[in-house]
């Protein structure tokens, strides 16, 4: 494989996202909801409690908590180790669902937009081969994703220890298994879902057909990846890293087979059969 031509094809794809605003903007405000917005109105909503009640609510919350989890929750206070548990564990499977989202809606547009566009043809032309165009729509997929995730864990970082770090008196976050899950589960989970997306985009007659069949295929991966995540940091470290090995094996195989997925005849709109 020419890495050249799949960066030319990656490299086009995130210029014509980049100028779409009706696409990234709405991005930009899930990853802004999710990591800034809601963390921040929580974790201060629940530092302000003072009620008896509510405190006492709280304690009992944390007593049924795994012991492995009561073990590791930090805090002089029930109302400072609830914003711990809470950021630590809550938002976790957050850092999954976020990036799934923004690249499976790439990833289902990639391929047919091509033909809806008419640019599909250009592309058939191109000196590239079809596992190189596989492989740069699969990059352009997968940066958006990973960057709107990675700059929203940096700023959720910034908010945690600037709510919950003073009550400990230290910068705690992020822990060990926050990231193992950032930087050895998030990228196959992604590159998992997209494997199927993008046969779908190849395979559909338009792109909103592309966005119900992928929506179908990555639902139940995105319930899985919430679930996971969240258990691999309450399991610790040891889960998480057999977790990503896992989502890394199969992400390997889905993309093997689903380089055959682009085909010049499919981009010019030749091969329309599933």
């Amino acid at each position: 494989m020419n890495w050249q031509r799949m960066l030319v094809v990656a490299r086009t794809d995130l210029r014509q996202l980049r100028q779409s605003r009706d696409f990234w903007i709405p991005m930009a405000i899930l990853a802004a909801l999710f990591f800034v917005l809601f963390p921040t109105v929580l974790l201060l909503v629940l530092g302000a409690a003072q009620r008896s009640e509510v405190v006492r609510q709280i304690g009992a919350t944390l007593d049924i908590l795994p012991d492995r989890v009561k073990d590791s929750v930090q805090g002089p206070d029930p109302l400072t180790q609830a914003q711990y548990a809470m950021a630590v564990y809550l938002f976790a499977p957050l850092a999954v669902v976020v990036p799934l989202t923004i690249s499976t809606a790439i990833g289902a547009n990639t391929i047919v937009g091509e033909r809806e566009k008419g640019t599909g043809e250009f592309l058939a032309h191109t000196p590239a081969t079809e596992s190189e165009i596989y492989v740069g729509k699969l990059i352009a997929s997968v940066v958006p994703g990973l960057f709107a995730t990675y700059i929203g864990f940096a700023v959720y970082a910034i908010i945690v220890n600037s709510i919950v770090g003073p009550k400990l008196g230290r910068i705690f976050f992020p822990t060990t298994q926050w990231w193992i899950l950032m930087f050895w589960v998030v990228p196959p989970f992604i590159a998992l879902a997209l494997s199927a997306v993008l046969r779908i985009s190849a395979r559909v007659r338009s792109a909103t057909a592309a966005q119900q069949a992928s929506g179908l295929v990555t639902l139940p991966l995105i319930l899985l990846a919430y679930s996971q995540s969240s258990g691999a940091l309450v399991g610790g470290s040891m889960v998480t890293w057999m977790l990503g090995l896992v989502a890394w094996l199969g992400a390997a195989l889905g993309l093997m087979r689903g380089t055959h997925a682009v085909t010049r005849e499919r981009l010019l709109g030749v091969d329309q059969q599933a």
